[in-house]
């Protein structure tokens, strides 16, 4: 890595990735750009360039069978599928729950088994499996229960279910604890017994595969010509839009198998077969699927159902088939997202108040509690506190005497960690979670005993410094090379997501020409000219008002020279086509 600026307008260290062989000196041309960053991300032999940049399904697909327990499970559903039995499917209230779920729901009901589903509320239930829904269930009639994206943790529950008669395949993906739940079958990448290397697949991944298993075991079977026909024709791969849409909400790393699940999946989304997707994409106005799209647009009003209240319309709308309903559905989603937006935006402007004087009093990290906030967005907000002060940020809603909260961190910062050993100090009543995100709850009196030791178990991880934040960019160009052209090669490195970041470029040689404001006055647009004699417009997102800003709006700063960081992008508008600069940060 080369530090190129020390410190930026927005007080940032920027640095450049490296790749072995680079020279010092090297200008920072646009040639070969691409490979360099491909170098710099560890990929470095050609052949495996050659996958990278053209992931499909036939090159990443494992057999099943490589996850432990992956054969058992298959038997034991292709049994119950076989013997005519109720089978429940017992899911999450986020994207990757709720997809998961679907996809289950909906290859079960083509085979035309009898399903039922259940979503626990995350204010009533909470996460997980629960006795009382397992109640529920049992006098539904069910004799088999199919956990996905949960399951792990419901060691006591799981053994209930089987006191009462239900046989359990647990499928999941978060991490296990010492003893894992006595399950039919348990099949989870994280197993400390298992050897698969697929512990970045999101639930519905690992329920994906579990699908493609029982297809395999179906045929395999003595069935029925109708039944034949049917496991003929309904292929788990159908459902990819669906997979693709939980492994990006679930932000799982966007490498290897998911790669590819994602890069077919967006494939999928766009022939717009499922109606629910279809009519929310409608609803929201999106045209092209994408990362970006499915992240931040189609998965926020799925989520904002879970949220505020119960995550079934969400679930109910990509199973229904009835346009009505479809419509109906989608339009109650995007106005339960707005409603989450008004709760979080009302509630960030407290917290935000509150971690201001935090930092003012020099705190290496930052808890902020409130009465009666919503617990749905205790998440979002932490994650943007953290975001905005780059400290390790716990938000909590303080309830009848119990506060919970959910925290999100920052690298060098294990925060599940602090969590656990909070739990075992008695301080939290309840917790987990992994390094960069967790969830807790403690009786309010402890709230400045927690607060004192999540300070003090922060600054022991950090040897007391305050981080500084460093912007690590993929490459540094001369801004004549910022090109449509390289827009275009860079493009080939898509799907872009965790694990697989658009790449972040530095420019140097750019002449402010000119700034103005857009977008209620939140945005700036401009342009700057280039050592090639060309000209580059940028955009500026939620930069009015900060530093950044102030710098490119004020006139006397025309025909400054200054670097650029941020990502190169394709624009489009009134059918003209050019590479369009989305600004971040800039450096004099």
């Amino acid at each position: 890595m080369k530090k190129v600026v020390d410190k930026s307008i927005l007080g940032q260290v920027w640095a450049v990735a490296t790749y072995p062989g680079q020279q010092q000196d090297d200008p920072g041309s646009a040639e070969n750009l691409l490979q360099k960053i491909l170098i710099s991300r560890g990929i470095s032999d050609m052949a495996a360039m050659e996958k990278f940049l053209n992931p499909s399904i036939k090159e990443y697909m494992p057999n099943p069978s490589v996850l432990t327990d992956m054969d058992v499970a298959a038997k034991i559903i292709t049994d119950s599928i076989l013997n005519n039995e109720k089978i429940a499917i017992y899911g999450d209230y986020d994207v990757d729950g709720i997809t998961s779920t679907a996809i289950f729901v909906k290859y079960l009901r083509a085979l035309g088994c009898d399903v039922v589903w259940h979503l626990p509320t995350r204010e009533g239930e909470g996460y997980g499996l629960n006795i009382g829904a397992i109640d529920e269930i049992a006098r539904d009639g069910a004799k088999l229960i199919i956990t996905v994206d949960c399951g792990i943790s419901g060691v006591d529950e799981v053994a209930y279910a089987k006191s009462r008669g239900l046989r359990v395949v647990v499928t999941d993906h978060h991490s296990p604890d010492s003893v894992l739940p006595v399950a039919d079958a348990v099949v989870n990448p994280k197993r400390t017994d298992d050897t698969s290397g697929l512990n970045y697949l999101a639930g519905v991944g690992v329920a994906f595969l579990t699908l493609v298993a029982v297809r395999r075991e179906l045929r395999l079977r003595d069935l029925t010509p109708d039944m034949a026909r049917r496991v003929a024709d309904v292929n788990p791969m159908n459902f990819m839009d669906l997979v693709a849409l939980g492994t990006i909400c679930d932000t799982m790393p966007l490498i290897g198998l998911n790669r590819a699940l994602v890069a077919t999946g967006l494939k999928v989304l766009g022939l717009r077969n499922n109606l629910g997707l279809r009519t929310l994409m409608d609803v929201a106005g999106i045209k092209t699927p994408s990362v970006y799209a499915a992240g931040f647009a189609i998965g926020p009003r799925l989520n904002a159902a879970g949220r505020l209240d119960s995550a079934a319309p969400a679930l109910e709308l990509l199973l229904t088939d009835n346009p009505l309903i479809a419509n109906d559905l989608a339009h109650k989603l995007h106005q339960m997202n707005q409603d989450r937006i008004d709760i979080q935006n009302a509630i960030m402007l407290s917290a935000g108040d509150m971690a201001q004087k935090c930092c003012d009093a020099g705190r290496c990290s930052l808890f902020v509690c409130g009465d009666n906030w919503h617990g749905g967005v205790m998440g979002i907000i932490a994650g943007r506190l953290k975001d905005k002060y780059n400290l390790p940020s716990c938000v909590a809603t303080r309830t009848d005497g119990v506060i919970n909260g959910s925290g999100r961190s920052i690298p060098g910062v294990d925060l599940g960690r602090i969590i656990h050993d909070a739990l075992a100090a008695g301080i939290v009543s309840e917790g987990g979670g992994h390094a960069a995100a967790a969830g807790f709850s403690l009786v309010a009196e402890n709230e400045e005993r927690f607060c004192e030791f999540l300070e003090q178990a922060v600054k022991d991880q950090l040897n007391g410094n305050i981080p500084h934040r460093e912007i690590v960019a993929d490459a540094e160009i001369d801004a004549g090379g910022a090109t449509l052209k390289l827009v275009n090669k860079l493009s080939s490195l898509e799907p872009f997501g965790q694990g697989n970041p658009e790449p972040t470029l530095i420019l140097h040689g750019a002449t402010l020409r000119y700034a103005t404001t857009m977008g209620h006055g939140a945005h700036l647009r401009g342009c700057v000219a280039t050592s090639a004699g060309n000209q580059l417009a940028f955009v500026g997102f939620n930069l009015v008002g900060t530093p950044v800003g102030d710098f490119l709006l004020d006139d006397v700063n025309a025909n400054t020279k200054i670097m650029m960081l941020g990502k190169l992008k394709r624009n489009e508008y009134n059918g003209h086509v050019n590479a369009q600069f989305f600004l971040e940060d800039i450096a004099i």
